[in-house]
């Protein structure tokens, strides 16, 4: 692991070639210490000057980019703080994560950033320092390739590079009139997503920041479509049926919609299935709507969304699939089939900021038929009664109005790489997983608890006891070798490990796991 500079500005060539011959110069010389040091420092100066030059260089093009840019009366010349902002972002884009985990306490934070919101502001520079230098280092790299806890994120630099760009365009892209071009190309992408699928082609979607949204949302709309349909409010109010395994967020958007929750028992190897749920929909007719997930986010387990689908809709029940984490594993052939009739579901999510390599945030909420969403969502007032219904508004579909149009990362990214591209990626991770899986079922101080499904690999460390794991955790996340957290499965202490970036190299969490377990029985 190595250390970035200052202002994050990544290796140059000629820099590199240059501390080269200085090297080389150096090394023909006599005394070898003196030589050394001269070495040192002329390598120093000359990175320094590069540096200097690249910033004075981007600082020129950004300045002549603004020309036509007035300053304003009430912010005066932003030249200064517009080149420091971008200047970072574009050196960022290019440089490597480091794994370590760095948080920091409130009371530490504020010792060393002190007040930032002052009368008189502290300046561009300042304030780029104290982020690039204090509160950046207090947060956890999600891209590293050794991250390997909860759901990480792994963008690609092209959607982390053109997330700048939406931002600068400042889209607002909650209807068709103000972000018809955005929204637009947004909807290729859903559309992508609606084929993978195998839905019709006037189902229909929107991106709103995460799951949690999203599931609300396509829930809000189960809720709506079944009192239109059913045509009052059960005695007893409404429900929603999902396994114990489902996310966590199933059971806030119940409290938020004011449903009570219904546990349906999984099988023995962790699904839901329309065999077990029919008895349960027979029993609770307040049921109108059945979660199933597209791979959980403790273990990768995708529900048995086939049977699912059959039981439910005889019983008038809509089918929402929490593809949150898993989703992202239909554009995968190896496992498509596991997703066997998700054709049918009535809505999906799935968050390309996990596994669909986009940055933070964007959950991607599709209905296969549009209407009852539009139904549930669309807002009416005096100032939006000129709105032109007749094109794709997005926030028809969600329990929002004002939106970002942050579907276009992932757009710039899916248009520059190409769906192929996106497929061998999830395709990887898939094959990482099952070659980890393999290496922790012939290790002996080890034992596989599950096959994995998708690209989640759940073990544990036969011996150990609950600290035991946390130390091990919480030693390794501090050195930066591994972040690999504790979880509970099926009721005891376990290790998982998610595979959703593809630079990770399977054979360098083998060697860590293979080793580092043997050693922390000895801390």
């Amino acid at each position: 692991m190595t250390d970035e500079t200052a202002d994050h500005l990544p290796a140059r060539t000629d820099a590199a070639a240059s501390a080269a011959a200085a090297a080389a110069a150096g090394g023909s010389g006599g005394s070898g210490e003196n030589a050394d040091g001269d070495t040192r420092r002329s390598i120093g100066d000359q990175s320094a000057q590069v540096d200097q030059a690249e910033r004075s260089a981007f600082s020129r093009a950004s300045d002549a980019l603004q020309r036509h840019r007035e300053p304003s009366e009430i912010w005066g010349d932003e030249r200064e703080a517009v080149n420091i902002a971008l200047h970072w972002a574009a050196a960022r884009a290019t440089v490597a994560s480091d794994p370590k985990t760095t948080a920091r306490s409130a009371a530490e934070l504020h010792e060393a950033a002190g007040e930032t919101i002052t009368a008189g502001g502290i300046g561009a520079q300042r304030a780029m320092d104290l982020f690039d230098e204090v509160l950046l280092p207090a947060t956890r790299a999600s891209e590293d390739p050794m991250n390997l806890a909860y759901i990480p994120a792994a963008p690609t630099r092209a959607a982390v590079a053109f997330d700048t760009v939406v931002s600068a365009a400042n889209v607002f892209g909650g209807m068709w009139e103000n972000g018809a071009g955005a929204i637009f190309a947004e909807n290729q992408v859903l559309r992508w997503l609606s084929d993978l699928l195998g839905w019709p082609a006037d189902s229909a979607g929107v991106f709103v920041s995460g799951g949690t949204t999203g599931n609300l949302s396509a829930l809000a709309t189960a809720r709506d479509h079944a009192l239109r349909t059913r045509g009052r409010r059960p005695e007893g109010g409404w429900a929603l049926a999902c396994a114990s395994t489902a996310h966590s967020s199933i059971a806030s958007a119940a409290r938020l919609l004011d449903m009570d929750l219904v546990t349906v028992p999984i099988d023995d190897r962790g699904h839901l299935t329309g065999d077990v749920l029919e008895s349960t929909l027979a029993a609770d007719p307040r049921i109108c709507a059945v979660v199933a997930s597209g791979g959980t986010t403790n273990a990768g387990i995708v529900d048995d969304i086939a049977s699912v689908v059959e039981v439910a809709h005889r019983h008038d029940v809509w089918v929402h699939v929490d593809g949150a984490y898993g989703g992202a594993a239909l554009a995968a052939p190896s496992a498509r089939g596991r997703f066997a009739g998700i054709d049918q579901a009535d809505s999906f999510i799935v968050d390309p900021h996990k596994w669909l390599f986009a940055p933070y945030d964007c959950c991607a909420l599709l209905y296969r038929d549009a209407r009852p969403a539009a139904a549930a969502h669309s807002q009416h007032a005096a100032y939006l009664d000129s709105i032109d219904r007749g094109e794709s508004n997005p926030a028809d579909l969600a329990a929002h109005l004002s939106r970002r149009t942050r579907g276009l990362p992932l757009w710039y990214s899916l248009a520059t790489h190409g769906t192929d591209a996106y497929r061998d990626a999830v395709e990887r991770c898939l094959a990482s997983a099952r070659t980890v899986a393999r290496a922790i079922a012939t290790t002996e101080h080890l034992e596989l608890l599950l096959e994995p499904e998708l690209s989640v690999v759940v073990f544990r460390r036969p011996g150990w006891t609950p600290e035991a794991y946390r130390r091990w955790s919480q030693r390794l996340a501090k050195d930066g070798t591994i972040l690999c957290v504790p979880t509970a499965f099926r009721g005891e202490i376990a290790l998982r490990l998610a595979f959703v970036n593809p630079s990770t190299d399977p054979q360098a969490v083998i060697d860590v796991l293979r080793t580092t377990m043997l050693e922390a029985d000895e801390h």
